[in-house]
């Protein structure tokens, strides 16, 4: 009847996020987090988390709690808001439970995201798989897992009813949604990736001699507060490697045969170096990944670089649309045939509450794993010996190059994430790809299996079924 309508909810009709949570948070009902990590990504997040209405943070856990609480504080966290209580007590009094205990709170049945960030791939596929099984939402900042068994992770989840997401803020993310941005608007994706600082030595970096590198554009004035082996990692083209395989896992895009070659590009070249050598570029063939360089071959700084940011080269297949991509400097080549959008930074944790609300609210990850197209291959910095033990990412013994599965498989390749911890059976020359067969794995470790699982689930024979 006239005059008999209900009110409506403030925010019944709004369906962005931030209207989303504060729908939640008028309920009474915050998105409930927990957080496995309180190293930089995870802080950058906690310093967030705190100031975004409706979300709570129920717990925290990390190895050194200590540690953990000193990153709360410097997140900007009143002492109040957290301490080594129960989990029960903190979502009652809306604290927050900073515990060593990671398994009790994937297991606590208040927490419905929990967000992984250690980095260590091992480690990150326990508590996926125990998250996914207690039916919580996974946001997967370690990329390194995702690498090493994401496509499965991300099917586990989806059977379960469970969201598997990369991280926003991370640069695979958003890279994915660059690439869904162009596909949603009906352009053909070329290329894909981001900016780093390459020059070919760096393969051969490792955490001693890192600092002759680092020292030459960042000003770290306390050394102590760097990992040299995380960093390392972003040095030697490993991570570069890792994170492409992410995006080419998540987006359908593959990795060229030889993997990143790391051409230097100004932002404003991105559209002219990064397409098909056919067409005059750098790259094997359209709809592949690349990572530019903020440095030429000679280690001169490149002008307007990208070395901090995202970008995707899409092609124009009319000429109507070339010419809007002149008239609305959309950064074409010098044909007008394709062009470039960038994203001229990433900031990491500052972001990631956009994945943890997108899981949460509206059940969709902000880039995950739809198949086994890339991976990350195990590859000498030197000659290695027999007998040696290797030391994973960033380390010492081995860097990660990208390389297209298929070749990875049939070769029997070793993933990155495996050479950790491990000792070779045989003598390998610098440059050269370690396979499975070269080191003593143990088959009944967690990781090893899910990986060999993932391979079964993904591999040839699973896609002539």
């Amino acid at each position: 009847m006239a005059g008999s309508r209900q009110r409506q909810p403030v925010y019944a009709v709004a369906m962005n996020l931030h209207s989303l949570l504060l729908q939640r948070e008028v309920a009474g009902r915050p998105i409930r987090v927990g957080v496995i990590g309180a190293g930089k990504f995870g802080t950058m997040f906690l310093a967030q988390a705190r100031l975004t209405r409706g979300l709570h943070v129920a717990a925290v856990a990390d190895l050194d709690v200590a540690r953990a609480m000193t990153q709360l504080a410097t997140a900007g966290w009143p002492a109040e808001q957290f301490g080594a209580g129960s989990l029960g007590e903190a979502l009652r009094t809306r604290a927050t439970c900073v515990t060593a205990d990671a398994d009790a709170l994937i297991d606590f049945p208040g927490i419905e995201v929990v967000v992984e960030a250690t980095g260590i791939p091992e480690v990150g596929i326990k508590h996926a798989l125990g998250a996914i099984a207690h039916g919580k939402h996974v946001v997967m900042v370690n990329v390194e897992a995702d690498a090493l068994a994401g496509p499965l992770l991300a099917q586990k989840a989806k059977a379960a009813g469970t969201v598997y997401s990369l991280a926003w803020g991370d640069q695979p993310a958003l890279i994915c949604e660059h690439v869904d941005w162009a596909r949603a608007c009906g352009f053909k994706v070329v290329a894909a990736g981001k900016g780093t600082r390459y020059e070919p030595h760096y393969h051969q970096s490792n955490p001693d001699n890192v600092w002759d590198i680092l020292d030459k554009y960042l000003n770290i004035a306390d050394r102590a507060s760097i990992n040299p082996k995380m960093f390392n990692s972003f040095v030697d083209g490993t991570k570069s490697g890792i994170e492409m395989t992410a995006v080419c896992n998540a987006t359908g895009l593959v990795p060229q045969s030889e993997g990143l070659s790391f051409p230097p590009a100004t932002r404003f070249e991105l559209a002219e170096i990064c397409k098909p050598k056919s067409a005059g570029g750098v790259l094997e063939k359209e709809g592949v990944t690349e990572v530019v360089s903020s440095v030429d071959r000679k280690g001169r700084d490149v002008p307007h670089h990208l070395a901090l940011g995202t970008y995707v080269v899409i092609e124009g297949e009319t000429d109507y649309a070339r010419r809007c991509f002149k008239e609305y400097a959309m950064l074409p080549d010098a044909g007008g045939r394709y062009a470039a959008l960038y994203r001229p930074i990433h900031m990491i944790g500052l972001e990631l509450g956009i994945s943890v609300a997108s899981a949460a609210l509206r059940g969709e990850p902000t880039g995950a794993p739809t198949g086994f197209r890339s991976d990350v291959v195990a590859t000498a910095k030197r000659p290695l010996k027999r007998g040696e033990v290797l030391d994973g990412e960033g380390g010492f013994c081995v860097w990660g190059k990208q390389t297209p599965a298929e070749r990875s498989l049939e070769r029997g390749f070793l993933p990155l994430g495996l050479a950790q911890n491990v000792r070779l059976k045989r003598e390998v020359a610098e440059g050269e790809a370690l396979k499975w067969t070269d080191v003593e794995h143990d088959p009944n470790d967690l990781a090893v299996r899910t990986r060999r699982e993932m391979e079964a689930a993904f591999g040839p024979a699973a896609a002539a079924r």
